[in-house]
């Protein structure tokens, strides 16, 4: 699956409910969400619209190493 080219921080933050995370907090443009699956992790996501390809990168990288998926199962699970 390619990688979303238009998504706004508001709109991966949606998407990763799907995989426990919550909003832990907000401090200005910056989303902080946590989840508790396998163990505890906070991810921090640009309330931007458009994220930056590289930032959105970096973040799903992130998800990627503490679930233990590949960018295409990612992918899959976050937006199918």
């Amino acid at each position: 699956m390619k990688l979303p080219r238009s998504l706004s921080g508001d709109e991966l933050a949606k998407f990763l409910q799907k995989l426990g995370y919550t909003v832990d907090r907000q401090t200005g443009s910056h989303i902080r969400m946590t989840t508790q699956e396998k163990r505890e992790h906070h991810v921090t996501i640009p309330s931007h619209k458009p994220i930056k390809i590289g930032t959105l990168t970096a973040i799903l990288r992130d998800i990627e190493n503490h679930f233990s998926m590949t960018r295409d199962e990612l992918l899959n699970r976050l937006f199918s």
